[in-house]
């Protein structure tokens, strides 16, 4: 099965170079120069050329992208890895399995996660509340003390004001 580790972003510079939203916990061991990607949609297999940090953001080069133009072609694509089968984290969930999950507080529902974003500090759950706004919820452990993807469900306890609508 294959998995979401990043999405290509805004071209930087000329030579075909991403600025790009990492979604996955390990960046450094799944994105090595000389590592294939399948991707979504389907352009074809990429091959990384480089990866390196800019400021706060990861910056990745691959051989079938030459200039910033074919770049720009293909913003957006995410990039696939294989899901490591063998891991065995009881803490660890890949972001796309957290989407659907139903958000309980106190056995009551109040929402559903509709997306996540990959943080540089932590992670945000995008929740849908059940009166219709969307609520960003700090993926921490204070916040989210329990996730059961078996279940179809997180458990919150948000501070005071979380769920407001603004």
């Amino acid at each position: 099965m294959d998995t979401v580790i990043a999405r290509l972003g805004k071209p930087h510079g000329i030579k075909g170079e991403f600025t790009v939203e990492v979604r996955t916990d390990r960046p450094e061991d799944r994105l090595n120069p000389g590592a294939t990607f399948a991707t979504d949609p389907d352009i074809g297999e990429l091959t990384l050329k480089s990866a390196r940090w800019h400021r706060d953001r990861l910056l990745l080069a691959f051989d079938e992208v030459p200039d910033r133009n074919r770049a720009e072609e293909i913003r957006n694509t995410l990039i696939l890895a294989e899901a490591d089968e063998d891991e065995d984290e009881t803490d660890a969930w890949y972001l796309d399995d957290l989407i659907g999950l139903k958000v309980y507080e106190n056995d009551a529902l109040v929402g559903e996660i509709v997306d996540v974003t990959n943080g540089t500090a932590q992670d945000l759950l995008h929740m849908k509340h059940t009166a219709g706004h969307v609520v960003l919820i700090p993926f921490v452990t204070e916040i989210v003390p329990d996730v059961d993807i078996d279940s179809g469900r997180v458990t919150v306890t948000p501070p005071a004001g979380l769920f407001n609508a603004e």
